[in-house]
């Protein structure tokens, strides 16, 4: 196998992997985690607008993947106010947001769809996780 396909599949597992771990961890903090299926889609003149994700084709593996929603998550529990508490989470293995990822999520704070987005990247440490809230 090809070195850079290898160490892109390596790339993919191990992303998987600590999205579900993460997962494990907002659920044992106490929040309800669910799978976020929709996206953003901004037009040519920068206009977005919430709409559900596109599966990806793979031709060579036959596979669709499902669930390329942005953020990866949304989790919520109840306040002491007796409120809900939305957050978006998304799985960034080094915390690193593009400029799109970065536009995405300036646009569903505004039109408070979350009440704020946390990425969720590795620690310094073995199997820490360190959650940064979204600054815009």
């Amino acid at each position: 196998m090809n070195e850079r396909s290898e160490k892109g599949r390596k790339g993919r597992v191990s992303g998987r992997l600590f999205e579900l771990k993460v997962r494990k961890h907002l659920e044992k903090a106490g929040w309800i985690v669910a799978k976020w299926t929709n996206n953003v889609d901004f037009d040519e003149q920068g206009v977005g607008v919430l709409a559900p994700a596109k599966r990806k084709y793979n031709p060579f593996t036959k596979f669709t993947s499902f669930g390329n929603g942005f953020p990866d998550f949304i989790s919520f529990r109840m306040n002491d106010a007796g409120a809900y508490e939305v957050r978006g989470v998304e799985v960034k293995s080094r915390g690193y947001l593009d400029k799109e990822e970065r536009a995405k999520c300036v646009w569903l704070l505004e039109r408070r769809v979350f009440n704020s987005i946390t990425i969720a990247k590795k620690g310094k440490q073995r199997g820490e996780i360190v959650y940064d809230e979204f600054k815009m």
